[in-house]
């Protein structure tokens, strides 16, 4: 490493230079591979082991288990629907088979998302002179694994570019941005582009071939819609993931394991993620207890199971720059998205998954609901205050 760092102090280029972006792709490169040693000349000064880029690193490194189920269950959802099976000591070569294949489709938009949306951080930190901001190294993960496999991918290219200058350029950069990124990329393709966002073709990736017979490629929810909990898959299999969907919102396994690590390291909000789940569980049990249809009627705890609930509860709607600040407001903000996702899903027919809307309209309300917080606890303190 030491010999990395003098060979990136070797080329580094001058920031008034002629190539301005190359100076921002430098610094990018540098601080990404080494803890920076600037230190503050006024305000407040604090002394850390982690910087903001080794916080958005653990991020991605929760999202691992997500990418890699995700992987896999692309391939695994492809050779059922192909009809393709099992024979004696075919297993592994079939496991790797399906790892490859969903690599081959899941890895493009990874690739996509990296490049086009790091480019746009490029282009600007050198026009504004500044150097390049961290945010999009979660975001970059997130977006390709909220979207069918068989998004065509300059669509994602379209829309990343969309929701970094339009989402987060425009209101000041990392820190600033009202919404979510990952989530306004998804949002501009669903409005945008209907049909390769919804739907039951969209799903599952056939590669060419033929489906069998009887294949639908509907998700749960899809089929929840019409049939309720019969027509689902049982609690454990949702639990564990091999089911139609987006990439890397399937698996609850893999999202908790990147819970887990995210609680442990303190980055992702605790109170958010179980809030949320009150909130959704909460709504989900009136559904039961007084609902009429067969959606309303599938068990409130296998409904947080299903669609992006779990996924939308650990990574999107915990984002630090997006989410309630206040520790009060932390569980206000987590209900009022868990509620607002089964509302949205359970009573609108004609789109059964709530989560982006629901932490859309969390964010765009949480700074009211801090200021709400924050406003009570100064009346209670002069309250305080004028009885002493």
């Amino acid at each position: 490493m030491e010999a990395l760092e003098k060979f990136m102090q070797k080329i580094k280029p001058k920031a008034d230079g002629k190539f301005p972006l190359a100076h921002a792709v430098w610094d990018g490169t540098y601080t990404f591979l080494f803890v920076p040693g600037h230190t503050t000349h006024n305000g407040t000064h604090i002394k850390d082991g982690i910087d903001l880029k080794r916080t958005m690193i653990m991020v991605v490194l929760a999202l691992v288990p997500a990418l890699l189920f995700g992987i896999y269950n692309v391939g695994h959802q492809h050779f059922l629907a192909t009809g393709q099976v099992v024979l004696g000591d075919h297993v592994c070569n079939l496991f790797w088979g399906k790892f490859i294949f969903g690599a081959m489709k899941v890895l493009p938009l990874v690739i996509v998302s990296y490049a086009v949306g790091l480019g746009v951080e490029f282009v600007f930190a050198a026009i504004n002179k500044h150097a390049i901001q961290e945010g999009f190294l979660v975001s970059g993960m997130l977006i390709p694994l909220i979207m069918p496999v068989d998004v065509p991918l300059w669509m994602v290219a379209v829309a990343t570019i969309f929701a970094v200058v339009i989402g987060k350029e425009v209101f000041g950069g990392t820190g600033m941005n009202v919404l979510n990124v990952a989530l306004v990329t998804r949002a501009f393709l669903f409005f945008a582009y209907p049909t390769k966002m919804s739907g039951d073709q969209v799903w599952v990736s056939l590669g060419g071939e033929k489906a069998i017979d009887g294949f639908s490629g509907a998700t749960p929810l899809g089929n929840a819609v019409q049939g309720g909990v019969d027509a689902i898959p049982s609690l454990m299999d949702s639990i564990i993931g091999f089911i139609p969907g987006s990439i890397g919102e399937t698996s609850v396994i893999a999202i908790g394991l990147g819970a887990l690590l995210l609680v442990i390291t303190g980055i992702g909000s605790l109170r958010i993620m179980l809030s949320m789940f009150a909130g959704g569980l909460l709504v989900g049990l009136a559904y039961n207890a007084f609902g009429t249809n067969p959606f309303q009627q599938v068990p409130a705890i296998h409904q947080l199971m299903l669609g992006g609930f779990a996924f939308g509860a650990v990574f999107m709607a915990t984002d630090p720059v997006t989410a309630s600040q206040t520790a009060t407001g932390k569980i206000i903000y987590g209900v009022f998205i868990g509620v607002m996702a089964m509302l949205i899903r359970v009573s609108n027919p004609a789109y059964p998954e709530g989560v982006m809307l629901a932490i859309l309209l969390g964010n765009v309300f949480a700074p009211l609901i801090d200021n709400m917080v924050v406003s009570s606890n100064i009346k209670k303190r002069l309250k305080r205050l004028k009885t002493a």
